[in-house]
């Protein structure tokens, strides 16, 4: 009879087994096999309790590794890992080469991250059973966990040689092959698993996670909702599908998938985030502060929820408790991060350059995440503020075109200090207006184009080395200069008469605060229009160009910005205006830095760091800077009215000074 019950039981047919295991032991109570097996099912069906209290009258009758070993996994469902520990030890004990009992001694092991001991045992169990799979499986997880990660491939292609059936096989090596970067061998890997297991729901969602980070938005909102279809309750396939909505440009319904999620887990810390950081950026700052706190009070060393949260605060102008977050992120992470580099912009924004400078050298860090500034690849060190005397410097582009524009000032202290030669490598389109730098022997596009240097240092360290404060900034101007040649070419391209005005209304769509700091468009500053005995020149290039091109026609407005190749172009017609008005772009910097009055509309939201806080000047261009500020929130009508209620004062005063000389 026993063996048409195992049959059955082995077939897949467990009320039947049960009944006839029962029967069995009415019959023979001390039968060790029908209690084992009975213990099995009562197992499968949750029953732990009866399970164990079966297995282990089976062990009493008859002590053998298996029962031992199935003894122990029930403990170990029960919580009673110890206890579970001994049970695998004991069925090694006597049966040294049974191979899942090593398998098993390994696997609590590796629950008590022992992973040293539990690597051990899994090889163990390997040795005496070269066919067992999961093995193989579990000694690449713990390869993998530690870093271990061609040894890890190693070990679970060796389990998916002996059964390519295992769909966790082919998704942990799917996990694998995304931590080194094959993205394409890792989908095909994905795919590998789901085509054994269609209903795996971890496969959709990392495939999901896979397909998102490529920009590939339909197939991975399609694995997304694949996930939630099989496991409506799979609060993480939610969060992931609203991350990508948010991404994909569709923020409410972004928003509600987030929403969801917290739903099924208030306490999942990542959607908290999530949602936090879509308010952030929607400029909700007091319930995505909650979402962040919160998330932070669930993960306390959540250091991204600490970053965002002080953001929010700054973006919020809380500039105080942004501080103090910032420099909570960077305890909770001490390694270089971004926190780092918000803590410098928020102390450079407040005037505190000391201290920002030193921060600010975060943003190329080799240990940060994310670098904002990549190093050269030269043999020749960074300058780091040794003696120059009788030495060459290269001094690099980095971050934007106005950073080049503002910082090459520091020229001719660099030559005041003994250098011999001074380079600089910068984009193209400046290179012929570098070229005018006081200090600077020799300009080039491409760090290839010239020789080794003693020294190379970044753009923007140059204040951190001079120790620059508000009040000791290099303030000579001018301190770049317009071509002749360029300045009798554009000379016959401009207005006449009137005094001339140049206009920027845009800047580079490309640019992460675009939408803040550029106008919604030219009609914006029609008002400006209003003021007699002024002639409006467009340099507007790129965004915005079309309109200019447009207005030409009707307006008293020249446009020159579609003729204009590079910045000794700009340089040339601004040199030859008036005043330029400018949004916060490149071409403001190169007023300045020729010594031109200009005038800077910025915005109340993200406002750069160079221009401080509520400042109307900026001691960069003293003389001959003046910032006109948004007083409400994406109200730029507000800022061009002021101006032109000071256009108007600027031409009268013109006038009255033009009528003194001609008396």
């Amino acid at each position: 009879m026993f063996q048409s019950v195992l049959e059955a039981h082995q077939a897949g047919r467990l009320e039947e087994a049960e009944q006839g295991y029962l029967t069995i032991l009415r019959a023979e109570p001390r039968h060790a096999d029908a209690l084992h097996l009975l213990g099995l099912i009562r197992s499968e069906r949750g029953s732990l309790d009866e399970a164990e209290s079966l297995i282990r009258q089976a062990v009493d009758i008859r002590e053998n590794a298996v029962f031992l070993c199935n003894l122990g996994n029930v403990l170990a469902d029960q919580g009673k890992s110890q206890d579970a520990e001994a049970m695998f030890h004991r069925a090694a004990e006597i049966s040294p080469s049974y191979a899942f009992a090593h398998h098993n001694i390994g696997t609590i092991f590796m629950d008590a991250q022992r992973y040293d001991e539990a690597e051990r045992a899994f090889k163990r169990a390997i040795e005496y059973d070269p066919s067992l799979v999961e093995a193989f499986v579990s000694l690449g997880v713990i390869q993998m966990e530690s870093g271990r990660l061609s040894e890890s491939e190693s070990s679970i292609r060796s389990a998916l040689a002996l059964d390519p059936g295992r769909p966790r096989a082919h998704f942990l090596l799917g996990l694998l092959l995304t931590e080194q970067g094959r993205l394409h061998e890792a989908e095909m890997t994905f795919r590998e698993s789901l085509a054994v297991d269609p209903d795996y729901i971890e496969a959709h969602n990392r495939l999901g996670i896979l397909l998102m980070n490529a920009g590939r938005f339909p197939e991975a909102e399609a694995a997304f909702r694949r996930a939630i279809c099989i496991a409506p309750e799979h609060s993480e396939a939610y969060n992931n599908l609203g991350t990508l909505l948010l991404q994909d440009g569709r923020p409410e319904e972004g928003e509600a998938e987030l929403n969801h999620a917290l739903r099924l887990a208030p306490n999942y810390a990542q959607a908290h985030y999530n949602l936090g950081t879509r308010m952030m950026h929607s400029r909700r700052f007091l319930p995505a502060e909650a979402s962040l706190r919160r998330a932070i009070e669930i993960a306390p060393a959540y250091s991204d929820a600490w970053l965002n949260l002080g953001n929010t605060l700054t973006l919020d102008d809380r500039h105080a408790q942004a501080e103090s977050v910032y420099r909570k992120a960077i305890e909770v992470a001490p390694e270089p991060s971004a926190a780092r580099w918000s803590l410098a912009l928020l102390l450079l924004a407040n005037g505190r350059y000391a201290e920002g400078w030193r921060y600010a050298e975060s943003r190329y860090d080799s240990a940060a995440q994310s670098r904002i500034t990549l190093l050269p690849l030269v043999d020749y060190p960074q300058w780091r503020g040794e003696s120059l005397h009788d030495k060459s410097l290269v001094i690099l582009h980095e971050q934007g075109l106005g950073d080049s524009i503002q910082f090459v000032r520091y020229a001719p202290l660099l030559k005041a200090r003994g250098l011999r030669r001074l380079t600089v490598v910068c984009p193209a389109v400046l290179k012929p207006l570098m070229e005018t730098a006081d200090g600077v022997d020799e300009v080039v596009t491409e760090l290839t184009q010239t020789p080794a240097h003693d020294f190379w240092v970044l753009t923007m360290s140059l204040p951190l080395h001079f120790n620059t404060t508000v009040e000791t900034i290099p303030s000579r101007l001018p301190y770049l200069y317009a071509l002749p040649q360029r300045i009798v070419w554009w000379r016959e391209y401009l207005p006449r008469h009137g005094l001339k005005v140049g206009l920027i209304w845009k800047g580079n769509a490309a640019h992460g605060r675009d939408a803040t700091r550029s106008l919604p468009g030219l009609e914006t500053l029609a008002p400006l229009w209003s003021v007699e005995g002024v002639s409006f020149i467009s340099l507007q290039k790129g965004q915005g160009e079309s309109e200019a091109e447009r207005a030409a026609a009707s307006l008293r407005l020249t446009h020159l910005g579609g003729a204009v190749n590079d910045f000794a172009d700009s340089a040339a017609i601004v040199a030859q205006l008036d005043l330029v008005i400018s949004v916060d772009t490149s071409v403001a910097h190169l007023a300045g830095a020729l010594g031109k009055t200009c005038w800077i509309m910025l915005p109340m939201f993200s406002t750069d760091w160079r221009w401080l806080r509520e400042r109307t000047d900026s001691p960069w261009y003293p003389g001959v800077m003046r910032l006109f500020r948004q007083t409400r929130l994406d109200d730029w009508d507000e800022v061009v009215a002021r101006m032109v209620v000071a256009l108007e004062e600027w031409v009268k005063t013109f006038d009255e000074a033009r009528n003194q000389l001609a008396g």
